[in-house]
């Protein structure tokens, strides 16, 4: 095609330029040029830091049934087997403070199939809330449930995968299924648990 004055290669490099170009503001000017235009206001921050791996040693004296620690900064929870073998998964937390509950506690409970019930003062905040929810698709508890020795606290599932990585909960840690899944199979009653 030579001397037609069309250039394959560059059409080609123009053309994947302009999709790969994030779809934030694009237009084409009347040269054929795309102009990106950028609202910097609002930009989402995200934390890689919670996907570095940390040694169990600084926050647990032996990994006796294992150790869960829960970063509730980055947004990570920390899982060791009792062998020393170290899992790392994404997770939502607290949506406030005031929510959020840290220290030492451990599994009580592992529920296969679990069922959701608002707590009271979450059934106060959002009165339109069901009074109880049973296991299966729509139980914000997802597929899996560890029960903490401190009263309504859970690490649990959710189907609502827009929440992991997020202060979205009202207190419980949340995974996505398939990871509750893995760390219910692995965990075991007894397990040391530690927010911080």
């Amino acid at each position: 095609m030579a001397g037609t004055g069309f250039d394959r290669r560059a059409f080609l490099a123009a053309g994947a330029a302009f999709v790969g170009t994030p779809a934030l503001a694009q237009t084409l000017d009347s040269t054929g040029t795309v102009e990106i235009e950028r609202d910097v206001s609002n930009i989402v921050r995200r934390n890689v830091s919670s996907f570095r791996s940390l040694d169990w040693q600084p926050y647990f004296s032996n990994l006796t049934k294992g150790a869960i620690l829960v970063d509730t900064q980055s947004r990570a929870l920390h899982y060791w087997e009792e062998a020393g073998t170290y899992h790392l998964y994404p997770c939502s937390v607290p949506l406030t403070e005031d929510l959020t509950r840290r220290g030492r506690t451990e599994v009580i409970l592992k529920d296969p199939k679990p069922s959701w019930r608002p707590t009271p003062s979450m059934k106060e905040r959002n009165p339109e809330w069901p009074d109880f929810v049973g296991p299966g698709p729509d139980n914000p508890l997802g597929t899996r449930s560890l029960h903490l020795s401190w009263t309504y606290y859970r690490i649990h599932g959710t189907h609502d995968t827009r929440k992991i990585g997020r202060r979205s909960s009202n207190g419980c840690v949340g995974l996505y299924n398939e990871h509750i899944e893995a760390l219910y199979d692995m965990a075991e009653v007894g397990t040391q648990v530690l927010l911080i």
